[in-house]
């Protein structure tokens, strides 16, 4: 299933115009500190049922000045990868670690409540700086954020983190040189992946599999089956 917002109807009031430093009170409002369900260590904010960001369509968030806010939601494979990394420590202990299309910050959280010497959060969207900076905070652990493209770049990680990252061919397409690259001069590539179209079919070695539960209303089922892969 492609990674896309709901669309349905959105509840009634108008919503102001966001700018920059309006962030941190439009995601305050808009969502609730709750811990997913498959990695209850980490505390996030996140849009529920009871939050009308969840019911709002992408041509509305585009009204008011939001991007889909892939960072309102735990996703499955960055719930089974945060998943992975808290169970086995060693993986990211000690390492400099990406964790690339951050979104809310749980796979980054996650390697530094698992002993990684430091993490940098990457993500395009400009709120996700601001909702990892909160997400850090509720979990009393520091990172650094990255918003620009860093696909093709490399500053020596030890570790590169994905969650949930081959939901679009273009992206994918550029994606997997990139891991390729990586991958060939030393660096450790971890993929947490629910089943995605563009998860590469080939060059992939299962390392854990979880049942993640996760909303109906973005997905296709309540429990999704996702593995962790390492880049072989």
């Amino acid at each position: 299933m492609e990674r896309s917002l709901p669309h349905g109807r959105a509840q009634p009031g108008a919503v102001t115009k966001l700018t920059p430093g309006s962030a941190k009170k439009f995601i305050l409002d808009n969502t609730a500190l709750m811990a997913p369900p498959h990695v209850p260590e980490v505390l996030l904010h996140l849009a529920d049922e009871a939050h009308d960001l969840w019911l709002r369509t992408e041509e509305e968030l585009a009204e008011i000045g939001l991007p889909p806010p892939f960072w309102a939601f735990a996703w499955a494979g960055g719930q089974g990868l945060a998943r992975y990394v808290l169970d086995n420590p060693g993986t990211v202990r000690g390492k400099q670690v990406l964790d690339f299309a951050s979104g809310s910050g749980l796979v980054a959280i996650a390697a530094m409540k698992a002993g990684a010497a430091a993490v940098i959060a990457a993500d395009i969207d400009p709120f996700c700086e601001t909702a990892i900076a909160l997400n850090l905070e509720a979990n009393a652990v520091n990172a650094e954020f990255l918003g620009t493209d860093c696909v093709g770049s490399d500053d020596g990680w030890d570790v590169v983190l994905a969650g949930d990252v081959f939901y679009d061919k273009a992206f994918a397409d550029r994606l997997k040189p990139w891991f390729a690259g990586l991958r060939a001069r030393g660096a450790e590539i971890l993929v947490g992946d629910p089943g995605r179209a563009y998860l590469p079919r080939t060059g992939l070695q299962s390392l854990a599999v979880f049942q993640v539960p996760v909303t109906r209303v973005l997905e296709d089922a309540e429990v999704k089956r996702t593995t962790v892969w390492r880049l072989a």
